[in-house]
């Protein structure tokens, strides 16, 4: 690996506890050029703007894929990631379904691990604090030719992150626009995914709804995902959340909670869930809670469904009442080393690039 510490840090400008996520980077990056048939060196160097031009194939086709995770650090200022090999085995896949290169486990690991050991301070502690990590891939040849490219770059960066929702939100139930069609990209983290579901959230926006619950393309009958996240329903106690396909992410925070909630001795029921079910439920009342898991949100518990015109409150549960609370306290516990790992999930980043 080749590193460059930078030489002018903005640490001493970082207010831990005044700070927007998404938008405050930490000092430095990791890239990594393919070209050749083969990855370059691992270069970690300050971080800063690319040359490129608008001819660069990522832009004009597509071809770019994306990962998030986190770093969290403890009482005691050890620093931890949290499952890296699930997010190194995923941006694989959704590589190889984009045609691009896969990286080694030695330049994603590597990598995370360099990136977030020289840059530790900018890892905010208290609770819902951590540094939220987005390693990528793009094509990067410049040539306006709609083929697969010869040109990549992998590259990570890291922003400082907070609670991303402080509040329950309301969603709308879809019953036109889709997330992911059968055959397509859904299971891949491509970044086109994102750009076309931003036109329906605003339409739901605009009806007074904070995010959408996505259904499936053919019949608009089935839940698929909520907005960025993976979606739970508790109708009475049992948990429901759809099984990951072509259509639906295969989310880390997704499958961890299924974890917890059967360590707790929750009924957790991995099955497709139908629309009408869910509303029939909420007119009866054995609708407990909706809510979606992902790495930026942790949980996001809703307050309400719109359909059909309708907008449905959902009960509003005390944290000891809540699975999704207490599943999600079991969680950033876990991450944050103030329980014990069961699992094997938490990675402790150690200090080896304080001497170099």
């Amino acid at each position: 690996m080749i590193i460059q510490k930078t030489e002018n840090s903005r640490i001493s400008t970082f207010d831990p506890n005044n700070f927007s996520f998404g938008n405050t980077f930490s000092d430095h990056m990791i890239i990594c050029e393919y070209e050749n048939g083969k990855w370059g060196d691992v270069k970690l160097v300050p971080y800063g703007p690319l040359l490129f031009t608008p001819a660069m194939m990522g832009v004009n086709y597509g071809q770019a894929c994306f990962e998030g995770m986190k770093a969290y650090k403890d009482n005691n200022g050890q620093v931890f990631l949290f499952r890296p090999e699930k997010n190194f085995e995923r941006i694989n896949k959704s590589a190889k379904r984009l045609a691009m290169p896969e990286v080694t486990e030695e330049i994603f690991l590597d990598g995370l691990k360099a990136l977030v050991d020289i840059d530790r301070e900018w890892i905010p502690q208290g609770e819902g604090n951590s540094l939220y990590i987005r390693p990528l891939i793009f094509a990067t040849e410049e040539a306006l030719k709609a083929r697969v490219a010869n040109k990549y770059m992998f590259a990570i960066v890291a922003t400082p992150a907070k609670m991303y929702y402080t509040e329950p939100v309301s969603v709308k139930i879809s019953d036109h626009y889709s997330r992911a069609a059968s055959g397509g990209v859904g299971s891949a983290k491509a970044a086109g995914n994102y750009a076309a579901s931003f036109y329906p959230t605003q339409l739901a926006i605009d009806e007074g709804y904070d995010q959408i619950i996505w259904t499936d393309d053919a019949t608009h009958e089935y839940f698929e995902e909520s907005g960025t996240m993976n979606v739970f329903v508790r109708i009475n106690d049992a948990i429901f959340t759809p099984p990951t396909s072509e259509k639906i992410l295969d989310g880390v925070t997704r499958d961890s909670f299924i974890a917890l909630a059967k360590k707790r001795g929750f009924e957790v029921k991995v099955e497709a869930i139908k629309v009408k079910d869910v509303i029939e439920a909420q007119k009866n009342g054995t609708l407990k809670e909706v809510w979606g898991v992902g790495t930026a949100v942790v949980t996001t518990v809703f307050q309400a469904l719109g359909y059909n015109g309708e907008k449905l409150e959902l009960p509003r549960l005390s944290d000891e009442e809540s699975f999704a609370v207490t599943l999600k306290n079991d969680l950033v516990n876990l991450q944050t080393n103030l329980s014990e790992d069961p699992f094997g999930w938490r990675v402790l980043v150690d200090h080896a690039l304080e001497t170099v």
